[in-house]
C-alpha cells in the first residue's frame, strides 16, 4: 500500500510503502502550540517504509533525540522521527494527498486535551503510551475491522 503526500506549498514530497502500524491524535501542549489547533493528527510508519521524494525537509520544533522535520519554505510541520532513521517516522496524516481512512485509533495525553474536545479513538491514554503498550496497540490496529 503506497500512498503519498507533501507540504502545503508542494515542495516537500513524501511516500510510504507500507501501511501504518497505528494512527493517533496527541492533545499535548507542544502539539497543540505547533499546530494551531487542540491536538496533533499522525500515522506511525517503519522508518524504512518512509522515503522524502522531494525537496529538503529542515529541523524545528524538538530538535533533540527526537526531531520534527518542516517544509523550509511554507513551514508545514511534516513528520517527527528520532535520531536513528529507521526506527520509525510518525507522519502528519492530514498532509497525505488522500487522508481518508487514516482516522485516530489512539489518543495520547488526554489529560491535557481541551474541554471542548470530544474523546476522537477507540484508546485513550492521559499520557504517552509506555514503550510496551505499542506490540498491543499495533496488533489491535492491525485487526480492526475497516468500513
Amino acid at each position: 500500500m503506497t500512498r503519498e503526500g507533501g507540504c502545503r506549498c508542494g515542495q516537500v514530497r513524501f511516500r510510504v510503502s507500507d501501511a501504518p502500524k497505528v494512527t493517533m491524535a496527541c492533545h499535548c501542549r507542544g502539539c497543540q502550540q505547533m499546530t494551531g489547533s487542540a491536538f496533533s493528527l499522525s500515522a506511525l510508519f517503519a522508518g524504512n517504509d518512509f522515503e522524502v521524494t522531494a525537496g529538503e525537509p529542515v529541523i524545528g520544533g524538538l530538535h533533540g533525540a527526537l526531531r520534527h522535520y518542516f517544509c523550509p519554505h511554507c513551514m508545514s510541520w511534516m513528520f517527527t522521527r528520532p535520531d536513528s532513521a529507521d526506527a520509525f517516522v510518525n507522519v502528519r496524516a492530514p498532509l497525505f494527498d488522500d487522508p481518508e481512512g487514516l482516522e485516530p485509533f489512539m489518543e495520547a495525553m488526554t489529560a491535557a486535551r481541551l474541554s471542548w474536545v470530544s474523546p476522537l479513538a477507540a484508546e485513550q491514554f492521559e499520557g504517552f503510551p509506555k514503550p510496551a503498550d505499542y506490540q498491543r496497540l499495533m496488533a489491535a490496529y492491525s485487526s480492526r475491522q475497516v468500513g
